[in-house]
């Protein structure tokens, strides 16, 4: 049973509490700036105090009577003397602002651990940096570091979380097999298990090391703020991208950069493909796209290969037109889609030759999911059905002009059985879970620009859409709202984003049987179906030719 939304009174007073404590914060700061130097010199006058009675306590009995004696004449003098009392307070003032000055020591060179770990990366770096025939080398055996590296930073464990070098001219950086080579080196011999950027300045000849930060996981699927059209596949750094969008990380509002991929008639990436390892998080990829799309206003199709049901929530729900998990049903599914496709091609172009606009069904959007198609494909060839893939290959040609949009979800260990149509027209390519770098690159056909680590959490990967650069990505977390496993948080944002579930009987009927397709709605030319589902040989066909 779904919860009901706190009243917006409550909702929003978290967001309340946190802007106050925020102006609470700015202004104590403010405050802290601005009596800095009267907070200096009270400092000081408390050590002068603590001084002075220091020294009372330390002076003989004996001698106490004198010492107050000529301290009241000092005091005598100094009233009588013009602007002595002026002048005495402008001397105590001084005295205080210096016994109060911060005397925290200023670290004005690595340590000696620091010292030696520099020393290590440079003799490392020696061979690569290094020709014999070079007259004056700025890398030798031996030679001082100092000279190379003009800028570090470590952090508490005395590992290198920044490091600035000056290479050789010679150095054949634009070469991408020796890049790679430096940036194996520097990766292991920096520390394993962190994510660094390589930023190479080929003109200047100087090469930026950087720790990058992880990218926050906390981020639940909810209503983010983008246009229809476009599509929040996740979020990256904040150097990537020139655009943030305000989220809530658990009841914290902030604002963080996405990575946003666009779809339509003018979209130059109308198709994509994720591939990961089991458990990367593609299948809450695709979660995620099917809700945004679903928010506005499309018509989904999901075809899951896996069969664990982790679709069954989007069952029934409005605008979702079926979620087929048999080899049959996703063939007739797959058999409709590129009927549909032809379909929308034909109407729009009538509607153009009378001079009309495109009909409002024709550019609704479609959107075609397939969470590892390979295994029904595998299933229906070995039953002696035809290639359900094939049918994609319609929707993945003329899907851009049709308002259709195909997204493909695999494994690694099934790409080859992808036809040549999947990998030529998506263009837009996701990478999640951990993956060799050459695996990465042949995906995306360009290596990352960081290092990739070993233990990644789910939805962690790259992405890179056409010909664009390859981004660091964190998918926001969409789990299946029916697995009692994930964190109960996350999935109740995921029932918060649901449609409301049709009624029964409307668009389709009762759940899908072999070799049935179940739209939420009717198809195109079929008359509503009344308790019962449409079958895939009742689909009129299309001709493939404008009358």
């Amino acid at each position: 049973m779904a919860r009901r939304p706190l009243p917006r009174i409550l909702s929003s007073g978290t967001a309340s509490l946190s802007r106050g404590r925020d102006f609470a914060r700015t202004a104590a700061d403010s405050a802290t700036d601005v009596l800095h130097p009267l907070l200096t010199i009270g400092r000081g006058l408390r050590i002068l105090a603590s001084a002075g009675r220091r020294k009372w306590s330390e002076t003989p009995k004996d001698k106490r009577g004198p010492a107050l004696f000529l301290g009241a004449a000092c005091v005598l003098v100094v009233a009588l003397v013009p602007y002595g009392p002026l002048l005495a307070l402008i001397t105590l003032m001084a005295a205080a602002a210096w016994q109060g000055r911060d005397r925290t020591p200023v670290k004005t060179g690595p340590s000696e651990a620091e010292t030696e770990r520099l020393g290590s990366l440079y003799e490392a770096l020696v061979p690569y940096f290094s020709i014999p025939e070079d007259p004056n080398p700025l890398f030798a055996h031996g030679g001082d570091w100092d000279k190379a590296f003009s800028g570090y930073e470590f952090d508490e464990a005395g590992r290198v979380t920044r490091l600035h070098i000056r290479y050789p001219a010679y150095f054949t950086d634009g070469e991408a097999a020796s890049r790679a080579r430096i940036e194996a080196l520097l990766h292991a011999k920096s520390g394993r298990g962190r994510e660094y950027l390589f930023d190479w300045d080929e003109e200047g000849n100087q090469l930026d090391l950087s720790v990058l930060a992880a990218l926050p996981t906390g981020i639940a699927a909810q209503p983010f703020v983008t246009s229809p059209g476009e599509t929040v596949l996740g979020f990256t750094d904040a150097g990537s991208v020139q655009r943030t969008l305000p989220v809530l990380e658990g009841d914290d509002p902030r604002d963080v950069p996405p990575v946003i991929w666009r779809t339509g008639p003018r979209s130059t990436e109308p198709h994509l493909l994720a591939v990961g390892q089991p458990g990367s998080g593609t299948s809450t990829l695709l979660r995620s796209i099917a809700l945004q799309a679903l928010r506005h206003g499309g018509d989904v199709l999901i075809v899951e290969g896996g069969g664990s049901g982790e679709y069954s929530c989007l069952s029934g729900r409005k605008g979702v037109l079926a979620v087929e998990c048999g080899p049959s049903g996703a063939l007739a599914t797959l058999e409709w889609a590129a009927q549909e496709t032809e379909r929308r091609l034909i109407a729009t172009h009538r509607s153009r030759e009378a001079g009309r606009p495109a009909p409002e069904d024709t550019r609704r959007p479609l959107w075609i999911l397939l969470d590892q198609p390979s295994v029904l494909a595998h299933l229906v060839v070995a039953e002696g059905g035809p290639d359900p893939l094939a049918q994609l290959q319609v929707p993945l040609r003329h899907g851009r002009a049709a308002h259709v949009t195909v997204v493909v979800a695999e494994q690694f260990d099934h790409l080859e059985l992808l036809n040549d149509a999947v990998w030529q027209h998506t263009r837009a390519r996701v990478v999640l879970g951990p993956a060799a770098i050459q695996q990465i690159a042949d995906v995306l056909g360009l290596p990352p620009h960081t290092t990739p680590t070993a233990l990644v959490p789910p939805g962690r990967g790259y992405a890179r859409l056409g010909t664009g650069p390859v981004h660091r990505l964190q998918v926001p977390a969409t789990p299946d709202p029916y697995d009692d496993a994930t964190h109960p948080g996350f999935r109740q944002a995921v029932l918060e984003l649901l449609p409301e579930r049709l009624a029964p009987g409307v668009g389709g009927g009762p759940g899908p049987g072999p070799g049935q397709v179940t739209p939420a709605k009717p198809l195109q030319g079929q008359p509503p179906a009344q308790g019962s589902a449409i079958d895939a040989s009742e689909i009129p066909e299309v001709p493939a030719e404008t009358p």
